[in-house]
């Protein structure tokens, strides 16, 4: 007789799943993944978005420590410092060409790092990465925030009536950009590809008419001595116009926040369609020359306008530029408009960079153990939602203890970058070292590396009074707090992963079958297998619900080669990553014949204070669901994971 498939029980979802489908729309399902790859144009309109963003205020912080020393003489002294940022750009690039050449899967400095110095080493950068996309974060969406501003200033004659609504306009673009990026790469990569080529416009017109303006009698000059402009200098003698090295260092410094993002690509390398090294490389080298024009140019209209900048940072130095080259009347405004809205949206969206990098790294660090596993989950959209809400959280609490201030967080940002640019170098230079594949590639790699370190040194010196010194601060215990997780996870793992040899024969009973969900092959596993055939059931099966192929396979590998059971595994689709649904299904299709019983094994790890963080439980929740289906049975094996590491610093072998 032809049995007809049974329908899967309906399963209502919770109201948070309603509402959160209701804001993100429907789930996306695993094979979607593969789609969600970005084209070259579009990753550059995504990725170096961050980067040439920052060519909207590094020009500025230089001059704001170059002109109250050495007054006029500072847009002087702008550009060699600015050339100094420009062959550091220079080694930069040539380091990441290749860095996205040999790894080609993203993490970027990270993975470079723990490829060639080691797990532990490889901290140093995380913590760099970690620490440089939370200010990015603030940096980016603060500035953003002072260009509107700037552009009331200077439209409006003075109008200052957005000043107090800069952190509360601030912190709402960074709430937006990560609702954007839990909707989903592709989303995220419509809306943020087009502010970079607007703003790529508005620096090349300024450029442009600024040249034409220059040939045709010479650009007008801002009133440096406005109400609230930074008061100037008196400018000494000598090829430093009196300045002190520690001065030029310090603006030197402050400049290096232009160079910020260029370690995106490599960081997002795995959103590229393939090849992916190739076209990461290219989409590199197009972003590199496009900053150094831009970061070039900048400079060299402030050396030729004397935009100075204000002391409250408003209006911008970028935003004088574009008034004293457009002019007044209808036409200049426009271009004032222009310039500002697509300056305040590059630096928005080049806030979003890290909301495309900070997941994927730590998704990296977590698969490692030296984050809690939660941030490697894939959320409702194919996000890493975990790592986007954590960086969302933090960068909001900065952006309150500082208030938005943009020169404030200025002094947090360049030693994350450039540890990480150190950290990528080195690592580059070891990997071509080791292989004597290309004495050229190990110079160039160990230039970048010396120089990058160079700066970090400059910045942890020279800014260490402003908020350095947090950084400073923030790296060993970020690092200690890293390996401390680290140490957890492994001796969690040493005590759940120590399986017997372990067989019995099937014993006979009525028609009840057992199903063992598996999540690893370890203690608590293998308690739940040998409670299942305690049981003396019909049948006993042992489960894995697909939600990470790769893991899957691995757990596959393992289970064959392991001798710790005779049960085998089975691997069960989950495509949308709904697991309680999946398991409802499976639950109901094996009781569908009404004569079938079913019991559900779970085991569940009990962990220690610290372990219950870096866990997510789902037995309950699992049991809650099948509470509603007959003949199915839910059991929770519980398995004491402290008392297994407890066994195993005295010195005896944990049991199941």
């Amino acid at each position: 007789m032809n049995m007809v498939e049974p329908e899967p029980p309906v399963v209502r979802d919770r109201p948070a799943y309603r509402l959160k489908r209701a804001i993100l729309g429907p789930p996306l399902v695993t094979e979607r993944l593969s789609q969600e790859k970005l084209s070259n144009p579009m990753a550059l309109g995504v990725l170096a978005s961050d980067c040439i963003s920052s060519t909207a205020y590094g020009t500025e912080e230089m001059l704001r420590i170059l002109v109250p020393v050495v007054g006029l003489a500072a847009f002087t002294l702008l550009m060699p410092v600015t050339g100094a940022i420009l062959l550091v750009l220079l080694l930069l690039t040539l380091s990441y060409r290749d860095v996205v050449s040999v790894y080609t899967r993203a993490g970027g400095s990270y993975v470079v790092a723990r490829e060639n110095f080691g797990p532990r080493v490889a901290q140093i950068a995380a913590v760099a990465l970690l620490v440089d996309y939370i200010v990015t974060v603030a940096v980016q969406t603060s500035a953003g925030t002072d260009a509107l501003i700037s552009l009331a200033h200077l439209a409006g004659n003075g109008y200052t009536g957005l000043d107090h609504l800069k952190l509360p306009i601030t912190a709402g673009v960074v709430v937006l950009l990560m609702y954007g990026n839990l909707r989903g790469l592709r989303e995220a990569g419509r809306a943020f590809a087009a502010p970079a080529y607007l703003f790529m416009i508005a620096v090349a017109a300024m450029l442009v008419v600024g040249l034409l303006r220059a040939l045709d009698g010479g650009l007008p000059h801002a009133d440096v001595h406005a109400q609230g402009a930074v008061p100037l200098g008196e400018p000494g003698h000598g090829w430093l116009y009196g300045a002190s090295l520690f001065m030029v260092l310090r603006a030197f410094a402050n400049g290096g926040s232009s160079l910020t993002g260029l370690e995106a690509i490599s960081n997002g390398v795995s959103a590229f369609r393939r090849p992916q090294g190739v076209n990461a490389r290219r989409t590199l080298t197009a972003m590199s020359c496009v900053l150094g024009v831009m970061v070039f140019g900048v400079s060299a209209l402030a050396h030729f306008t004397h935009a100075v900048p204000y002391a409250d940072g408003n209006p911008t130095v970028i935003a004088q530029e574009a008034h004293l080259i457009f002019g007044d009347g209808w036409a200049g405004t426009a271009g004032l408009v222009y310039v500002q809205l697509a300056t305040a949206l590059i630096l928005y969206t080049g806030a979003n960079t890290p909301f495309t990098g900070f997941p994927f790294l730590a998704s990296f660090v977590a698969e490692d153990r030296f984050l809690p596993r939660q941030l490697m989950r894939r959320g409702h959209r194919l996000a890493f939602s975990n790592g986007i809400i954590s960086l969302t959280v933090v960068s909001l609490a900065l952006l309150l203890v500082t208030r938005a201030s943009v020169d404030k967080l200025v002094a947090l940002y360049a030693i994350g970058v450039f540890t990480g640019f150190t950290m990528a170098a080195a690592g580059m230079t070891a990997h071509y070292w080791r292989r004597r594949e290309s004495l050229w590639r190990t110079a160039v790699n160990l230039a970048a590396a010396v120089v990058s370190a160079l700066v970090v040194v400059i910045f942890a010196i020279t800014k260490f009074t402003e908020g350095a010194w947090l950084v400073v601060v923030v790296f060993p215990l970020g690092v200690w707090a890293l390996i401390r997780i680290n140490r957890q996870y492994r001796e969690e793992a040493a005590a759940l992963e120590n399986v017997p040899a372990y067989t019995s024969d099937r014993p006979h009973w009525r028609r009840h079958v057992v199903h063992v969900l598996v999540e690893n092959l370890d203690l608590a596993t293998i308690k739940a297998l040998r409670y299942a055939h305690e049981l003396r059931p019909d049948e006993v099966r042992a489960l894995h619900f697909v939600i990470d192929e790769p893991r899957a396979r691995r757990l596959v590998a393992r289970w064959d080669e392991s001798s710790g059971t005779t049960v085998p595994l089975e691997l069960v689709d989950c495509p949308d990553r709904r697991l309680r649904h999946a398991v409802a299904a499976h639950a109901a299709r094996t009781t569908a014949d009404g004569t079938t019983a079913l019991t559900l094994l779970i085991p569940r790890r009990t962990y220690s204070s610290l372990g219950r963080l870096l866990h997510r439980g789902t037995a309950e929740e699992m049991a809650r669901v099948l509470e509603q289906l007959p003949n199915v049975a839910v059991t929770i094996l519980p398995f004491d994971v402290t008392s297994a590491m407890e066994r195993v610093r005295a010195g005896h072998a944990p049991r199941p």
